[in-house]
């Protein structure tokens, strides 16, 4: 069989394009010029290899480490997960929760409750998949069974995605291209109409808008919170999606929740706004870290979430106009 030195550099990119970025990260442009992979490397100098601080032999090695993860992720299948359950432990003083609750796709579910009543808690629960071996003694089921090791410890498939309080990137790239990296490390095809999709919907989420080329580290927190809103909507496997205090984000919160749930994530949101809590179709009251009560989302309550949402918009306006310098006097 044909060892990957033995191919031609332009047969082996029309294979296997990503070995195009694995070279260029050491700063080598695989040039094809009629070359095998093996006769292009054997004709670098050797002080090109000094000057990138890395022998041929290791850098092969690293090469086939590379093909190896590769051929993984594209031959390893994602679990399909259509449900989540919780089944309840015990509060701080060892109080049973009498709950087995079940999460499908598409569902919204708040999480309301004091500061510091641990809704926290709940979150790390669901995230870590917890089998009796957290504080709470919660256990959570992943399609009514038990989950696999393999799926509570894999680092390629994550069960939940989280978006927190505070988002602050550090990278030193811009928004286009750092949404392009999410998308090729998982071997999206169409990455560059994907990209123009997320920044789309990004800006419908945020308050004000912002462009590729704007550098993440620009970001308001209202745009961070937007772009990684729509980059998990978009992007990510994960079915579940656990979101902590969103509505100090500064981003239409209508929106998020719609487009997550357009795309079948099961969502859960621990939150102090009743506009939020009302949105969901339940929500688990948090008391003493246990889950108190689970209340389904009345129709009289809806009524007043229409009236709660009037309310918003027109503090909304009035924010908008006092950013903008206007003077607020009407009585």
């Amino acid at each position: 069989m044909m060892t990957i030195l033995e191919k031609q550099i332009e047969v082996l990119k029309s294979e296997v394009p990503q070995v195009t970025d694995f070279f260029s990260d050491y700063g080598i442009i695989l040039d094809d010029g009629g070359f095998t992979l093996g006769e292009y490397l054997e004709q670098l100098p050797e002080d090109f290899y000094e000057d990138i601080g890395i022998d041929q032999v290791t850098l092969l090695e690293n090469l086939d480490g590379f093909l190896n993860q590769l051929n993984l992720l594209q031959n390893t299948e994602a679990p399909k997960v259509s449900e989540i359950t919780i089944i309840g432990g015990h509060d701080k003083t060892g109080n049973p929760e009498h709950v087995e609750l079940k999460l499908i796709r598409g569902s919204v579910t708040s999480i309301v409750g004091p500061t510091g009543s641990g809704k926290s808690r709940l979150l790390a629960d669901i995230e870590w998949m917890a089998q009796n071996d957290t504080p709470t003694g919660r256990i959570i089921r992943v399609n009514g069974k038990k989950p696999d090791p393999e799926l509570r410890f894999s680092l390629e498939y994550k069960l939940v995605a989280q978006l927190s309080q505070n988002m602050n990137f550090v990278m030193d790239t811009k928004v286009a291209e750092f949404i392009a990296m999410h998308a090729e490390s998982r071997m999206i095809e169409n990455a560059e109409a994907i990209v123009v999709d997320i920044i789309a919907q990004a800006n419908l989420l945020a308050g004000e808008s912002f462009t590729g080329q704007t550098p993440v580290t620009a970001l308001s927190g209202g745009q961070s919170r937007a772009l990684m809103i729509a980059d998990t909507a978009f992007l990510s496997t994960s079915p579940v999606v656990l979101i902590d205090e969103i509505e100090n984000a500064g981003i239409d919160r209508k929106k998020a929740l719609s487009l997550l749930v357009k795309k079948e994530k099961i969502v859960l949101m621990a939150t102090h706004d009743p506009i939020l809590a009302l949105m969901a179709e339940q929500r688990l009251i948090i008391k003493n870290g246990g889950i108190h009560k689970i209340i389904t989302t009345t129709a009289k309550e809806k009524e007043n979430l229409a009236r709660l949402e009037e309310l918003d918009n027109k503090l909304m306006s009035l924010r908008t106009r006092l950013r903008s310098g206007e003077l607020i006097e009407e009585s």
